[in-house]
Order: structure tokens, then C-alpha cells, then sequence
């Protein structure tokens, strides 16, 4: 598949994680995202309204997205759960279908499913979506996917970056998600910041949370001078890796889609950047393994930076 380096992460128009979202905002977010060159968007069946906003977005131009979406576990089965789907989504093949765990031996059977769907003919491609560096060596070494989808960010470079020579080697797509860690790597929000909405998963973060992804944040505050905005280094960034297939960016109005899709340089960052990133990341690992052991609210937070 020719996949556009910057897809359209279709979560926060499901009305669930990042707020409530008009119907008719999330269309035109995505008709914006199609005019400026996107052709992937990437949900799944938990993201509320999401599969069936997109299901009315792709009458009359389905042939030009590649849509992927998830298994989550749904009680009716993956067969079923796909049959539902394409249902909502009104249309005939999933182009990248993922499930939203890695499955270790006691579901091992949920790959035999992917493989077999894939053989029917309903799935053109299969992939799991992972969550640490567990995850990426189990499928690295028992499975036959086609691709998976993975975190990584400037602020949170591994599990990703410490495997790319086993991915590359092993040839796989890789989607990458999180790329501006829940919008704070926009460059946007300050210490004082507040996520009023309850739908809002940020709604639920503690001060001490938000004051510590400010401070990493500012720690990257340097790829202004040299890129032009935090947000775009942020993308930027993994899309320097060639093996990156493609970076979504989770979107819910025509305007963000303008900037999300529109205003992104598509050329990579230099070597002497990314090693200066590096240095940064090093640096800032080193005291947040120092806060961890002061402040258990940032545990969360700090154990995904090592992993």
C-alpha cells in the first residue's frame, strides 16, 4: 500500500477521549485531511462514534483512503466483530486490521483468526497494535503480521527506537502513534493548563502530571529555531526514521486537519538534530528515573519512557 506519511487518527472523533465532537466538524476535519494529501486514517470499534462517522465520510470516495481499524476483545468474536465493522463503515475490505493487545499463548488462536480472515478476503492486511517492549519482541519473533503500530515520541523514544534494526530486518509496516503525546508536544499547554471536559481523558490527570510533561516538553523547546514549530519536529521526527511507514495525528476539526496535514514539511530532520535529540533524551531520562522515586503519581508516566 502507498500510504501518505501523515494519517488521520480517528479517536477523538468517536466523542469519547478528547471531548465531545460535532458530527459535521469530523466530517469536514476529514474532507480537509483528503483535500491536503491524507489517504490513511487509522480507529477501532471502542472509539464511540468513530467507524460510523467514518462509514458516512467514505460514500463515493473509498477508493481513496486505506482504512484501519481494531479487534478489542468485543464478546461476539473477531469474525463477528469484523462483520460489524464493515457494517458501520459500509464498506466491503478492511485495508489494515490490528488487534488492539499482543496475545501471548493462551489467545494465541486470535492470530489463526487474523490469518484466516485475511485469506477470505475481508481483511487485506493484518497488524497488532503494542504497548512495550514485551510486546514488540513477542511479535518480532512468533508471529507472520504484516504490520504493527507502536508509541513513539520525543519524549518517549523506546521501546521503538532500541528495535529498529530487528524491524527493519524484519520488514514489517509500522504505524506510529503518539507522536505529540496527548497534544502536549504541540507546544500549547503550560503548567496551569486545565482539561475541564470529563470526556476529556486529560480530565483525569493530576497537577504533578501535567507540570512534568511541561517540563519535558521544554526540554525540546530548541527545534523551534531549527524546524519552526514543536509540532512539526514532533512529527518530523519519527518520519526521519525510514522505517516508519506512517505518523497519525489524532483529529477533530477542518482547522487542526489544516495544520495537521497542511503545514508539515515533508523532508526529514538532519543527522546533527537528531543526535542533539539524543543528547536530550538521555539527559531528561536520567532525571525523570531520579523524580520517579520521589513522586509515585509520576510512575505511570515515567515507566513508559524506559520501556
Amino acid at each position: 500500500m502507498k500510504i501518505s506519511e501523515v494519517g488521520f487518527g480517528a479517536w477523538a472523533i468517536g466523542g469519547t477521549s478528547y471531548g465531545m465532537v460535532d458530527r459535521q466538524d469530523s466530517l469536514r476535519a476529514l474532507a480537509k485531511a483528503e483535500e491536503l494529501g491524507c489517504n490513511f486514517v487509522d480507529t477501532a470499534f471502542v472509539y464511540g462514534d468513530s467507524e460510523l462517522v467514518l462509514g458516512e465520510f467514505l460514500q463515493g470516495r473509498r477508493n481513496h483512503w486505506l482504512i484501519a481499524t481494531k479487534y478489542s476483545g468485543q464478546k461476539a468474536g473477531i469474525v463477528e466483530t469484523v462483520e460489524e465493522q464493515l457494517k458501520r463503515m459500509r464498506i466491503d475490505t478492511i485495508d489494515f486490521y490490528q488487534l488492539h493487545w499482543c496475545p501471548r499463548e493462551k489467545d494465541r488462536h486470535l492470530y489463526d483468526d487474523l490469518y484466516r480472515l485475511k485469506a477470505s478476503g475481508k481483511i487485506r492486511f493484518i497488524g497488532v497494535s503494542l504497548y512495550n517492549a514485551g510486546d514488540i519482541d513477542y511479535v518480532l519473533d512468533h508471529t507472520d503480521l504484516d504490520g504493527i503500530q507502536v508509541a513513539f515520541s520525543l519524549l518517549k523514544p523506546n521501546p521503538y527506537l532500541a528495535r529498529l534494526r530487528r524491524i527493519k530486518d524484519k520488514n514489517i509496516g509500522i504505524i506510529i502513534r503518539s507522536c505529540l503525546e496527548s497534544g502536549f508536544l504541540s507546544g500549547k499547554y503550560t503548567r496551569d493548563s486545565i482539561f475541564s471536559d470529563p470526556q476529556d481523558q486529560r480530565h483525569r490527570w493530576s497537577r504533578k502530571e501535567i507540570v512534568w510533561m511541561v517540563k519535558a516538553v521544554e526540554q525540546f523547546r530548541f527545534l523551534e529555531k531549527e524546524v519552526g514549530t514543536l509540532l512539526w519536529a514532533a512529527v518530523r521526527y519519527p518520519i526521519s526514521f525510514p522505517e516508519t511507514s506512517t505518523v497519525i495525528l489524532g483529529t477533530k476539526t477542518a482547522e487542526q486537519a489544516g495544520i495537521n496535514f497542511g503545514l508539515i514539511p515533508g523532508n526529514v530532520l538532519k543527522g546533527e538534530t537528531l543526535d542533539r535529540i539524543q543528547s536530550r533524551q538521555k539527559d531528561w531520562g536520567l532525571r525523570a528515573f531520579k523524580w520517579m522515586k520521589r513522586y509515585s503519581a509520576l510512575k505511570r508516566i515515567a515507566y513508559k519512557w524506559f520501556h
